[in-house]
């Protein structure tokens, strides 16, 4: 077994991916060269679900198209700095009310939505780390109709710590998007303008997948594992639940070009890594505190009537009748080290789409019947990629997605999370419960 990232070079495969990488973004792991996969003879793109299973739990097929170890460990270094505030913190904790709505909304109206922009804005101008490598927005849609959008109506600050559970914010995907991070913190209210916490005994969940693709992923991280220390002596609490990401660079991590049982060839945690977005320098600043933090992560989680959990897939269920056996389990898997159970729950947790179309609802209740809640909040599947919106880096002005909030569906019974931030979409931050 070849033990650490990119000690060899990497023979790309086929693989499971959420998004196609183009070719300038593919770069080795550690400085090593590779060569690029060959493109499809007849042009048509890879299709990896297809390849790895091509049915969701619910029996439906996923689009195709570009979406879908123990190495020896740095000593610990301390978090990366912040940076400088993007601007200053919100007085207000804004409620979220529900309208349907088929046009953009007026001005002046406030929506719940942060943080637009290209990739790599995190940087200053020309100050672009080494290793660095922005990935493709344009990502394949399905065309949903009319969607719902979220208002914002405001609503008093945090309640002082000391006065019961405070009030409860989500976060969707952030994928090392660290400005847009802080900016949506701020604005509402969570962190000051140095970042420190400052929402008392608020309580903060992270839906999962906090690198690959954009800039910083470990500076995610080390703002998160920091914010959880300080929400935990303020009264409120910081946590974060496990994406495919985590997972898939644990694997990358740990089991490197290890051939592992794919189902449908040969695949490795490091081909499908780089093939996601990979970020060499993420990888550079992996140490031993992060891996470990990230192992310990749960998959899912009920709160206040919420399901909470990273993907939109009933591949939960394959793992426990309980949250707590759902945990339990996915925390053995990480701690028995075997690449191919890692793959196995790296592979369904990428599954996508089970509460879309008729058999939606059903799917959503079978997961709130069994593990209890009310509604699903997940993120994984970005809002454009559900809503049928194009948004790529070449859009005519610059403009991106139009994601004005949370996506509510399946007869409001499911909660999508995922503003698509690697799209030029925007990166969301919202108060639960949201209010029709």
């Amino acid at each position: 077994m070849t033990q650490g990232a990119g000690q060899e070079p990497v023979v790309r495969t086929a693989t499971l991916r959420d998004f196609r990488v183009p070719p300038y973004a593919r770069v080795p792991v550690q400085g090593h060269a590779t060569e690029p996969p060959a493109e499809p003879s007849d042009g048509a793109p890879f299709d990896p679900a297809a390849a790895l299973d091509p049915t969701g739990p619910t029996g439906q097929t996923a689009p195709s198209g570009p979406d879908a170890a123990p190495a020896p460990l740095d000593p610990v270094a301390p978090p990366v700095p912040l940076g400088p505030p993007v601007g200053p913190p919100s007085s207000l904790a804004p409620t979220l009310r529900l309208s349907h709505v088929t046009a953009p909304p007026a001005a002046g109206s406030s929506i719940v939505a942060v943080a637009t922009g290209h990739p790599g804005n995190a940087f200053p101008a020309g100050d672009v780390p080494e290793g660095y490598t922005p990935t493709e927005r344009d990502l394949p849609v399905i065309n949903r109709g009319d969607t719902v959008q979220v208002r914002v109506d405001p609503a008093p600050a945090p309640a002082p710590a000391g006065e019961g559970p405070g009030p409860l914010y989500v976060v969707g995907d952030v994928h090392g998007y660290l400005d847009e991070l802080l900016t949506a913190l701020r604005e509402q209210g969570l962190i000051d303008e140095n970042g420190a916490w400052a929402a008392g005994n608020a309580r903060l969940w992270f839906l999962g997948d906090f690198t690959d693709r954009g800039p910083d992923g470990i500076g995610v991280i080390d703002l998160v594992m920091r914010l959880s220390a300080e929400a935990a002596a303020a009264g409120g609490y910081c946590k974060a639940l496990m994406g495919n990401h985590e997972l898939l660079l644990i694997g990358a991590k740990r089991f490197a070009d290890t051939p592992v049982n794919s189902g449908a060839g040969t695949a490795t945690f490091q081909a499908a890594w780089l093939l996601n977005g990979g970020q060499k320098h993420d990888m550079d600043r992996l140490q031993d505190v992060h891996l470990q933090w990230m192992s310990r992560l749960d998959a899912v989680v009920e709160e206040d009537g919420h399901l909470l959990m990273h993907s939109d897939t009933t591949a939960y269920l394959e793992y426990g009748s309980t949250i707590e056996d759902v945990n339990e389990t996915v925390h053995e898997i990480l701690n028995r080290n075997d690449a191919d159970e890692v793959w196995d729950l790296f592979r369904k947790f990428t599954k996508r789409f089970a509460f879309r179309d008729d058999a939606g609802p059903q799917a959503v209740q079978e997961l709130l019947g069994t593990y209890g809640g009310g509604r699903v909040v997940h993120g994984h599947s970005p809002i454009p990629y559900l809503l049928g919106q194009v948004g790529t880096e070449d859009d005519e002005g610059g403009a991106g997605p139009v994601v004005d909030g949370p996506h509510v569906y399946a007869d409001g019974l499911a909660i999508a999370m995922d503003g698509g931030v690697t799209m030029a979409g925007k990166l969301l931050v919202v108060q639960l419960p949201l209010q029709r």
